[in-house]
């Protein structure tokens, strides 16, 4: 078993390997809870000398930054090793500037888990789902929203499209233009 499969089995080990990992670590931001059930996830984004921009406000990097990653490892925990999880869009919307600590609240319930099995079922093995969390301050205030797209498949369905069974990043949709020969 590795360090990476024991730590995300155990959510508050889990936890303490996110508030380590350097790509979070580097937002400023922290990970303040993970349910047993990997159905719920909070981290925190204070504002600090190392989130702080130019005029002052967080960081917009740190704010996309921060919540990048969850929804994907949400899912990879709730859907199981025969799935395939990947990112595949994003887009941030800032709101308003954020001057205080910016809280965000991910969820993946049961209800969402059975839905994205059946639209895989019905969708030929694989689906693309999207996912919206906000940055919010104390009041409840949004900062920040941001929308995930996320690529689910199983294992079978990614292997027959990206060809001899590789669990690799999914296949393009479009197949890549030749480039234009040089002068």
């Amino acid at each position: 078993m590795s360090l990476r499969s024991a730590a995300l089995g155990r959510p508050r080990i889990a936890r303490h390997v996110f508030n380590l990992w350097p790509c979070i670590r580097g937002t400023g931001g922290r990970v303040t809870r993970i349910a047993e059930d990997w159905s719920e996830l909070r981290v925190r984004l204070p504002l600090s000398w190392r989130t702080r921009n130019y005029v002052g406000t967080t960081f917009g990097g740190s704010l996309y930054g921060v919540v990048d990653p969850f929804f994907m490892l949400m899912l990879i925990q709730r859907l199981g090793p025969e799935y395939v999880v990947w990112d595949k869009a994003a887009s941030i919307r800032f709101l308003r500037p954020g001057r205080t600590t910016l809280h965000a609240t991910f969820t993946v319930d049961d209800a969402e888990v059975d839905a994205i099995r059946a639209a895989v079922a019905d969708g030929g093995g694989r689906v693309d789902r999207t996912y919206e969390v906000e940055l919010v301050d104390v009041n409840g205030l949004a900062h920040a929203r941001v929308e995930k797209v996320l690529y689910v498949a199983t294992r079978s369905a990614h292997a027959a499209r990206r060809g001899a069974g590789s669990s690799g990043s999914p296949a393009p949709t479009e197949a890549a233009s030749p480039r234009p020969a040089g002068p």
